[in-house]
This record gives C-alpha cells, structure tokens and sequence, in this order.
C-alpha cells in the first residue's frame, strides 16, 4: 500500500515496521491521556463473554447515552466509530431517484464526508474556507444552500482547521436548512475540547425540536478510545435511527466497544484531566510554534508550570497564524517537515491533500507538557 492511501495523516504502524520502535504521534488528536482506564478495564472484563453475539441495539449503552445527552434512547444511533456513521448517512439521507441527490461541505474539512457520500452517487459542492477570512464560515453559506441541495455537513469545531462557527450563524444554518427541507450534520467529535463546550453545541436544539438536523459525536476523541471504533449520533427523529440501523449490517458495535463506552462515560475525572492538559497547553503551544515560525527564532522560551494557565497573547512581536480552538493546531510552515520529524520519531499531519489549503500546511495535536516540549524542541532544530 502507497503512502498516498493512508490519506488520515501518522502511519504508526508504518513507522514501527521501519524503525522498530513506537513514534510520538502528533498526528492523532485525542485526549492526551489516552483511554480511560475504566474503559481499559472494561474491555478486558467483556473479553471473556466475546463468544456472544454482541447486542445489536446497543440498548444499555444508547441508554446511558440518552441519560448523558438528554435525548431520547430511540433516538440515538451507535456505530463503529464515527466513519460507520458517515456513510451509513449517505445511504438513509438518499433522496428517492430520479432525484440527484447534492450534498453541501466545507473545504478544507474531514474527508470521510465527501468520500461517503461520494461513493454512493452524491454530487458534492464545496464551500470553500478562506485563510484571508480566518478559515470562517461566513453568511454567504446560506446562499449556496440551495433549492436543490439535499444535505449539509458541517464539522464544528472543524477539521483540520479547529475554527467553530459563530453560535448565532449556526443556529440561522440550521433554520435555513429546516425551512428548505434540507438535512443539516454537524459534527460535534471534537466539541467537547473547547474553552466552553455548552455554548456552541447544537444539542439543545435537538432537544425541543424535531426534524433534519442531526449531530454526530465519538469516543475517539475525548475519551481516547481511536482503536475500540466507537461513535454515535443523535437524529431528528426516531425514523432516522432506523434508517441508519438499515442502511449497513448489523451487529456493528462489538461487546467490547459497548462496554468500553459505557464504562467511559462514568470516568469523569479521567476527562476532566485530559481536559486540564489541553486547556493549559493549547496556549503555549500555539504561542511558541507562531514564534518559531515567523522569527526562525532558537532561542529558549520559559515552560508554564503544570497547572497554570497561559494568556493566547504571551508573545509579542508579530507571529504567524496558528489556528485552533480544540486539541489540534493548524499552521504553515515549509514543505518536508513532517519528513524532517518523522526520521526525529514524531509524526505530524501533512494536510497538503486538503482541499483549500496545499504544500506546507500541518495539523498537530495538543499533547502533554513534556510531549509538546519535545515537538518544539525538534522544529526548532530543524530552523538551524
């Protein structure tokens, strides 16, 4: 298999088979804890009953869910990760022929959504994301949301560019989408690593209405959980779980999987740490790597002490642009670093076969003290 075709970023297993030894994968944007412990435990617990059929339901873990979320249970749809999700969605979103079924997304964003949706006879149009607007949607959006567009995808915060959309734009998307009978996706897989996740989730929304719009999450992200293959959304209505449920084949979420999450949605506190880390971190890394882009500068600058936050504006001077809200960062630099690292043993995000962005773009996860230390550590080596 070429390269090419690992088109998610960090070949690990690549990287063992060549070197030997396990890279530091900066590439991966998941809790920097990695799984829960609970959940580890879980899992190892459900091996010994994995002679079973697993629950094709997912009743205990939709339940659990439901009590999470607020939503109800049979509106709560679980995959196999949130990929499964994506492309069960381009066949239940699919319009009866001889319509032409449109599909609206952003770009640069997530791949999987046009890849799906792609291989099932969608025609995609794109919208695209402009650096020389921060990579925002803007209102115009609402203009390309035609007549004849079928269904929206939107990822927010999105990926690779970790910008939200503005809360009152969303909800205007959303309304739009309703009016025009079109089905609005947002996913929200990383929306539990911003400063203030309840502000911009749409779920309350889904709360108090019925309808097109559904919202997708995972337990890749923020429990850590990328190799269990875990995902869920939560639908309009129960019909649309339904149609989920036949658009693949059954029995899609294992016994170990189900146990793992149900068992990592009571691990709080493994959360709550993993969010302390990327709330500390996420400043001073995005500082440092802006500094280091714009200066070639290989001076040292101080480590905050573990625990204490640090202000977005701790440089001066005039940096370059690193974007990001969540536990990923986006910036620019020069083509081959993500080489120049890799013979270092890091692994980072070439998004160069984003659309919108090119040669020299990268995404990188917002990891530990020592681990981010160490990325800094190696770029700036490499401006010598």
């Amino acid at each position: 298999m070429s390269e090419n075709a690992l088109t998610h970023g960090g070949d690990w297993a690549g990287f063992e088979m060549e070197y030997g030894r396990q890279p530091l994968d900066f590439s991966m944007n998941v809790n920097p804890l990695g799984i829960s412990p609970a959940a580890a435990a879980a899992i190892a617990e459900a091996a010994a009953r994995a002679d079973r059929y697993p629950d094709p339901l997912c009743r205990t873990l939709t339940q659990r869910l439901a009590e999470a979320e607020g939503i109800p249970q049979d509106r709560i749809f679980c995959g196999n990760g949130a990929a499964d999700i994506i492309f069960r969605l381009a066949q239940a979103l699919k319009p009866e022929p001889p319509k032409a079924p449109v599909l609206l997304v952003t770009a640069p964003t997530f791949s999987e959504y046009e890849t799906a949706f792609a291989e099932n006879g969608w025609q995609i149009r794109r919208y695209m994301l402009r650096e020389s607007r921060g990579f925002q949607i803007g209102e115009d959006i609402l203009d390309a949301i035609g007549e004849d567009t079928d269904a929206v995808f939107l990822c927010e915060p999105n990926n690779p560019t970790g910008i939200t959309t503005d809360h009152r734009l969303l909800q205007r998307i959303c309304d739009h989408c309703r009016r025009a009978g079109t089905d609005l996706v947002i996913d929200e897989c990383f929306n539990g690593f911003l400063t203030d996740p309840q502000a911009h989730t749409m779920v309350p929304q889904l709360r108090t209405e019925t309808g097109s719009l559904i919202i997708m999450k995972a337990f890749t992200k923020l429990y850590g959980m990328a190799g269990v293959r875990l995902g869920y959304c939560l639908c309009g209505d129960a019909e649309m779980t339904e149609r989920l449920r036949r658009a693949g084949p059954p029995w899609n979420v294992s016994s170990l999987a189900q146990a793992a999450g149900i068992a990592a949605l009571e691990d709080t506190d493994h959360v709550k740490r993993g969010l302390k880390i990327t709330e500390q971190q996420r400043p001073w890394l995005k500082a440092r790597l802006a500094e280091l882009l714009s200066r070639g500068d290989s001076g040292a600058q101080e480590q905050p002490a573990a625990g204490q936050p640090v202000a977005e504006q701790s440089i001066t001077g005039n940096p370059a642009t690193v974007y990001g809200e969540a536990n990923y960062l986006l910036f620019r630099a020069w083509p081959g670093l993500d080489r120049q690292l890799r013979r270092r043993g890091i692994l980072i995000r070439n998004c160069s076969n984003y659309p919108g962005l090119g040669e020299g773009w990268y995404r990188i996860a917002v990891r530990t003290q020592e681990e981010n230390i160490r990325l800094i550590e190696a770029i700036k080596e490499e401006l010598v």
